[in-house]
């Protein structure tokens, strides 16, 4: 039997070939510069203009890479995708390229060495970005500096194609890093690995692109002044633009002129929607019209996509970042990018006043004629730390703001004790479960994956799959009374004390994915269709925690996931295991559980694996209701649970490692996102979220960049500019003259 773990790790080798032969094709190097360093030197200072900057410090002689370059190809030129022109490196730097000796010189926004800015955000992530834009258009005279550790992602094509979600995994992967815990008893001694967005846009950048939002009772129940449901409403309507027009759809609980696309796309597999919406109608399982109206569920919906109908995904960077930097409008906003943040900066009375940062290792030149670049930049009023959940507390703690006891151990200075950073680490528990099907090649992604699609051929020709996650239907579930009893006394209690009585609380997510998210060179029968059931909590009872243990920003911080530690997470999934099944078996595309995706159920069990659907399919919704359970003997259970602790893993959405609450109740910030116990210090993250949500976390995370542009704005005595419609448009980006450093 094949785990899901070796599954993502078949899964990531796929990818890595599939995707390492495109890239050798576009970017070869010319042969008379392949290795000489002082070609490029010579090249540098001889060249017209060097401040169109190359998104980076990588080697041109040594690493494949990506140039933005508009203008026609000049002598000696360097094929680069988009453009063409010499890229040229100064100090084994990729500092710029040639541009034509006829051609004005191009004035890029960059950031230069010893520059102060007004606002630095360290981290540019999903929210960060928002918080950039929203900032840089409010007050063009404020100047802001947005640092992230990873690359520019403009108008890459495995970004912004929402079909390839999965080619982000990869084990080299450039626009995700990747967070390995220690070994867990619950999950039978596996180290987990959790990935979280390394890119500008962070998360929005890389994740399913599925638009879910949390329920409003989420909210309350973080029992903070203005992040309520009722206070966050109007920010969750600010940022989107929502692409439909539906009489069962509550329009005051969506925006219609915000910069995030809310559509399905340019594809969607209908008769594969409707077949699974059936088989839930047969147990009992309704179709819900709109399952982000933070209130329904216990029923299946037709679910919406963060991507815009031209089939672009809506990551942040694209929507708030980039039209600004190639508007011409907005010289107040600067990147950094490929800059790791070490640690913020504070003077003799606590005041954030600047941060540290050092080149990110993965980025860095195998030839250098200099030390790799490391500086501190200034911030004249505020710094926003935005590092992501399980990125945030270690720069907090190496910067001297955590537990004592921790900091004093590593040496670290201590600028205020919070002994609640790094804990509360939180996520949703994800099992992946495939099947065979008897689905049509246009109904999945499967050809794809499988490479019957060539990807580069298909994105040239503007595919429509390519703009589809292949993800049309999900929901939001709750147990039966009786199927409560059946988990459990010790389940009982809990359910009657957190759920029983409130009745928009979900125990589980979860999701139909056309296809087979693996490696298909695996499969007993490559070429074919598959669909895979996706389930994770929605409210998971573990905890985890992330410390570092070292001053070094280069060494990984000691990471507990918590996943499984508490039995009744196991619960919900024995739960979830057997009510996917049920659902799935009764589609008429069921041909059977696909082995390496199932557990491994006793020689001669009711519950074992089939071969085959339904013979001529259902032809009534009463065949479908009337189809006989599955009978699960306690051995069977004993499987399943098996199963689930050896393959049970993150679905992408860490969070609440630095919590919004009282500082007596393990707090970090207040309110207004202050880090206790110091000033002009802001976190503007996931990891500031108190408890978890009943939705993938991108929503989640859009609404705290939107409410802290807020925050800040008012903070700083900005007057917002008030227009009609979007104060962006809602066209997708052009190729942007974008440089950063």
């Amino acid at each position: 039997m094949i785990g899901f773990a070796a599954m993502a790790q078949a899964q990531f080798q796929f990818f890595e070939h599939m995707f390492q032969g495109a890239g050798q094709q576009q970017q070869q190097q010319p042969q008379n510069v392949a290795s000489d360093s002082s070609w490029y030197q010579q090249t540098y200072e001889s060249a017209h203009c060097t401040n169109y900057l190359c998104p980076g410090t990588l080697a041109c002689v040594s690493v494949p890479h990506h140039c933005p370059c508009p203008f026609p190809a000049v002598e000696d030129k360097v094929e680069l995708g988009e453009g063409s022109a010499i890229c040229i490196s100064k100090g084994g730097y990729k500092v710029g390229f040639i541009c034509p000796k006829n051609l004005e010189a191009v004035t890029m926004s960059t950031h230069e060495d010893g520059r102060e800015y007004d606002v630095v955000l360290a981290g540019g992530g999903t929210a960060a970005c928002i918080i950039a834009g929203r900032l840089a258009q409010a007050d063009p005279s404020l100047s802001i500096l947005v640092i992230e550790g990873g690359k520019n992602n403009l108008n890459d094509p495995l970004v912004t194609n929402p079909a390839m979600y999965l080619a982000h995994l990869i084990p080299d992967s450039q626009t995700a890093i990747f967070y390995k815990a220690n070994p867990s008893e619950a999950l039978g001694g596996r180290e987990a690995i959790v990935p979280m967005g390394g890119v500008l846009g962070g998360g929005s950048s890389i994740n399913f692109t599925m638009y879910t939002r949390a329920q409003a009772c989420d909210y309350d129940d973080w029992k903070t002044e203005g992040w309520d449901f009722k206070s966050v409403l109007p920010f969750l309507k600010k940022l989107e633009t929502y692409h439909f027009e539906d009489a069962a759809v509550d329009k005051d609980l969506h925006g219609y002129d915000g910069p995030v696309n809310i559509s399905r796309g340019t594809y969607c597999a209908k008769g594969p929607q409707d077949d699974l919406l059936k088989a839930a109608e047969a147990l009992a399982y309704p179709e819900i019209r709109d399952a982000t109206d933070f209130t329904s569920c216990g029923g299946f919906s037709r679910w919406a996509r963060y991507v815009g109908p031209d089939g672009k995904r809506q990551d942040t960077a694209h929507r708030y970042v980039h039209p600004l930097m190639e508007d011409g409008n907005h010289p107040n906003l600067h990147l950094l990018l490929e800059s790791k943040v070490v640690r913020i900066i504070f003077d003799e009375n606590n005041r954030a006043t600047g941060v540290e940062y050092e080149p990110t290792v993965s980025y860095q030149p195998s030839l250098s004629l200099s030390k790799p670049r490391h500086g501190v930049v200034r911030a004249k009023k505020m710094v926003i730390v935005s590092c992501g959940a399980l990125g945030t507390p270690s720069v907090l703690e190496r910067s001297g703001v955590g537990n004592r006891e921790l900091l004093e151990k590593l040496d670290i200075n201590v600028v205020s004790d919070l002994p609640g950073v790094g804990e509360n680490y939180q996520d949703h528990h994800l099992l992946l479960y495939p099947y065979k099907t008897n689905l049509k090649p246009e109904d999945t992604i499967d050809s794809i994956f499988d490479g019957r699609i060539d990807f580069m051929k298909a994105n040239e020709e503007k595919s429509p799959r390519l703009g589809w996650n292949a993800i049309d239907v999900a929901a939001k579930l709750r147990p039966t009374e009786e199927e409560v009893d059946q988990l459990g006394s010790e389940f009982r209690k809990l359910w009657d004390r957190d759920f029983k009585d409130r009745k928009e609380r979900p125990l589980m997510m979860m999701a139909m994915i056309n296809s087979f998210l693996g490696d298909h060179s695996i499969l007993p029968e490559p070429h074919k269709q598959y669909a895979t059931m996706g389930t994770f909590t929605a409210y998971p009872y573990a905890r985890g925690n992330i410390h570092i243990v070292s001053k070094s920003a280069s060494t990984p911080a000691s990471f507990n996931t918590g996943f499984l530690d508490h039995e009744a997470d196991l619960k919900k999934h024995l739960w979830a295991y057997k009510k996917q099944r049920e659902i799935y078996r009764r589609t008429n595309a069921y041909q059977g559980e696909l082995e390496l995706g199932h557990p491994k159920f006793p020689e001669g069990s009711k519950a074992a694996l089939v071969d085959g659907g339904k013979e001529g399919g259902f032809n009534s919704l009463e065949e479908r209701k009337t189809m006989k359970d599955i009978e699960y003997s306690a051995e069977d259970d004993k499987a399943i649970e098996d199963w689930i602790r050896q393959n049970v893993n993150t679905t992408w959405h860490s969070m609440g490692t630095c919590k919004m609450a009282p500082k007596n109740e393990g707090g970090v910030v207040d309110k207004n996102l202050n880090v206790y116990g110091t000033k002009g210090l802001k976190l503007a993250d996931l990891s500031i979220a108190p408890e978890n949500v009943a939705a993938n976390t991108n929503n989640t995370a859009l609404m705290v960049g939107e409410k802290a542009a807020d925050i800040i704005m008012k903070e700083l005595g900005l007057v917002k500019q008030e227009r009609s419609g979007s104060w962006l448009s809602n066209e997708p980006p052009m190729q942007a003259n974008l440089s950063v450093m």
